[in-house]
């Protein structure tokens, strides 16, 4: 019993400088999500297609987002290492190539948003619901994604300076500039959606603007003090005299990159498929996921962020030498991420019965998102140790292992589940929405096998440095 305790439970110290990372990351993604949840709920004001059109556009900001944040991952692992190991010129070049990395994505999601923006909404939109309703759904989608094209831009350019500002312990700054911009966007949604404080009515468009603006804050916030503030930033002197980048290290960071660029991209696209495939039992059940997927969102901020203060807390180990101490911690981290999310689970429960009725939507729709949550609020835990082992994996550079745990699980496992039981079964929406989602069990005792092997326990900035 006491050697369980010692692996799994840490000391005060332990959880008091955890806390002092994740707190602040904790905080910003729960105002920025609070701000969306609003702002979602504001539109669901307007009526069930408005929320559908929104949602169904919202999947492709998604997918935007996810691939970002697995391009700027893979530089961010070196990152994190070369910051615990004092490198602050290997840390300069990393994010060279994390903006780099930024302005490609911007511009190749921008031109096939706009050139592929119809057929991409109809995908969503099932054929057998009536033709006013498919038409309205597709009318609002149009007019919100030709808006949100434009947050492209602030969002990934704000996410390559926050990765690094992350890395170097600095997680109060993105919060500072998710709250600066969290009063902008309540005040713009609030006038530009309903047309009121003076400002004309726009619906779904206004929607568009007030988050394009609050981005566009966010991000500068964080770019601001990034470039003020040389003595904390030193890898930001002399940043852009050059886009020099040591060879070495650009083979490195592209073949550890790389895999985990293609995991979060197929990932995200996998993920979708599913939504898609649940999207063809009707536009009931796109409006249900909807309203189910805010709350799970506000609620699992908790488990994600612990995933990401692994990353940063073991890479900062692995990078100083102190390797001994990460494998200590890891397992630790674990059992954390799992206690915090269990209990989110429970406070999100109640939630179910409460959440849907804040929507301008039918019985039907507020039942099935009611059911939704509680699924999801089950599966927390589950999903947050193979979040935690994920970012384990990934600290110490181990990105093929994390594409196959994630890519492979994803199109192995979900994908054909959910054609199947879509396409070519009956079977009742309630009953294979909850198989689909507890196949996570099957990926939480892979995930288990490939922490326990320790093949992540990796100084790479060592291994950069020597070659």
């Amino acid at each position: 019993m006491n050697y369980l305790k010692r692996k799994y439970i840490g000391d005060r110290d332990f959880y008091a400088s955890v806390m002092t990372l994740v707190i602040p990351m904790i905080l910003q993604n729960v105002i920025t999500n609070f701000v969306s949840m609003l702002d979602n709920i504001m539109v669901g004001q307007l009526g069930t297609e408005q929320m559908n059109g929104v949602s169904i556009v919202n999947q492709f900001v998604f997918i935007f987002n996810i691939t970002v944040f697995g391009a700027i991952s893979g530089p961010g692992i070196f990152g994190a290492q070369f910051y615990g190991k004092g490198d602050h010129e290997g840390q300069r070049e990393t994010v060279r190539f994390r903006l780099m990395l930024a302005a490609i994505i911007i511009v190749v999601f921008s031109i096939a948003y706009t050139i592929w923006q119809e057929p991409l909404i109809s995908l969503y939109i099932a054929k057998d619901d009536a033709p006013e309703l498919i038409e309205a759904t597709m009318k609002y989608g149009k007019e919100y994604m030709s808006i949100m094209i434009i947050s492209c831009i602030p969002f990934a350019i704000g996410q390559a300076y926050s990765s690094v500002v992350r890395e170097c312990g600095e997680t109060k700054i993105p919060m500072y500039g998710s709250m600066a911009a969290v009063f902008i966007n309540l005040v713009l949604d609030y006038g530009l959606i309903f047309g009121k404080l003076g400002m004309p009515k726009l619906g779904v468009a206004g929607a568009a603007i007030a988050t394009v603006v609050a981005k566009f804050i966010e991000a500068g916030v964080v770019i601001f003090w990034a470039h003020t503030h040389h003595e904390r930033n030193k890898y930001i002197v002399g940043l852009f005299k050059s886009l020099y980048i040591k060879k070495e290290l650009l083979i490195n960071m592209i073949k550890k990159g790389t895999p985990l660029l293609f995991n979060e991209f197929l990932w995200v696209i996998g993920m979708s498929v599913v939504a898609q495939c649940y999207s063809i039992r009707g536009l009931d059940v796109v409006a249900a996921r909807n309203i189910s997927s805010v709350i799970t969102n506000l609620f699992g901020i908790v488990y994600i962020q612990i995933g990401g203060a692994t990353a940063i807390i073991l890479g900062n180990k692995l990078g100083a030498g102190k390797l001994d101490e990460a494998k200590e911690m890891a397992p630790k981290l674990r059992v954390f991420g799992i206690m915090l999310a269990l209990a989110m689970g429970i406070c999100m429960i109640p939630f179910a019965y409460m959440f849907p009725n804040l929507y301008n939507t039918t019985a039907t729709v507020r039942s099935l998102a009611a059911y939704l949550i509680i699924v999801s609020a089950i599966a927390m835990p589950l999903w947050s140790y193979t979040n935690t082992c994920y970012f384990t994996l990934r600290s110490g550079g181990r990105t093929g292992i994390t594409f196959l745990f994630d890519f492979v699980f994803t199109w192995i496992v979900m994908i054909p589940m959910a054609i199947v039981f879509c396409y070519f079964t009956k079977m009742d929406f309630m009953l294979l929405f909850a198989i689909i989602t507890y196949t996570e069990v099957v990926k939480c005792i892979i995930g288990y096998f490939m922490v326990r092997s320790e093949l992540w326990v990796v100084n790479m900035v060592a291994e950069t440095t020597k070659n």
